[in-house]
C-alpha cells in the first residue's frame, strides 16, 4: 500500500459522472478531507472538492467523452461529461498541480469518512494559500 507524505495509507477510489460515461480513479486516504465552496457553479451543483496531485489521478474512460471548458483567465480546466453534462473533475487555477474531483461522485465502498470544510470560493484568491495543503493529503 502506498502512503502520502503525512503517513496516511492511500487507497484506490473510483468515481465518475452520473451517467457513467466518464470514469476516473484516484489514490487518496480512506478518511477524506474535502472542502465545499460557494462559487456560483459549485454552489448550484453542491460540488464537494477533493484535490489530489495529478500523478494520483487517472482517467479510465475515453478522453473523447469529455468537454473542456476554461473560465475567465483560462488557467483552470473544467471537464464535463458530453452525455450528461456533469462536471466530473477539474484542474484548479489556484492549485495547477492538483486535480479536484467531486467527492460525492466516488464509489462509497472505499470511503470510510468525509470531513468537509466550507471555503469562500467567491474570494478564492484571498483564500487559495490555505488550500494548497489539500493536494498533498
Amino acid at each position: 500500500m502506498a502512503e502520502n507524505g503525512n503517513g496516511s495509507v492511500l487507497v484506490t477510489h473510483e468515481g465518475g459522472c452520473h451517467c457513467g460515461k466518464v470514469q476516473w480513479q484516484i489514490q487518496a486516504p480512506a478518511h477524506l478531507q474535502t472542502h465545499t465552496c460557494n462559487c456560483s457553479i459549485c454552489n448550484i451543483n453542491h460540488y464537494q472538492h477533493l484535490i489530489v496531485p495529478k500523478q494520483r489521478f487517472q482517467l479510465l474512460s475515453d478522453p473523447d467523452t469529455l468537454s473542456e471548458y476554461r473560465f475567465g483567465s483560462g488557467l483552470a480546466k473544467h471537464y464535463f461529461c458530453k452525455a450528461c453534462g456533469v462536471k466530473s473533475f477539474y484542474i484548479p487555477r489556484s492549485n495547477p498541480d492538483g486535480v479536484s474531483v467531486h467527492a460525492r461522485c466516488l464509489n462509497p465502498a472505499s470511503v470510510l469518512s468525509i470531513t468537509d470544510t466550507p471555503f469562500d470560493g467567491q474570494n478564492w484568491e484571498k483564500n487559495a494559500a490555505s488550500l494548497a495543503h489539500l493536494s498533498k493529503a
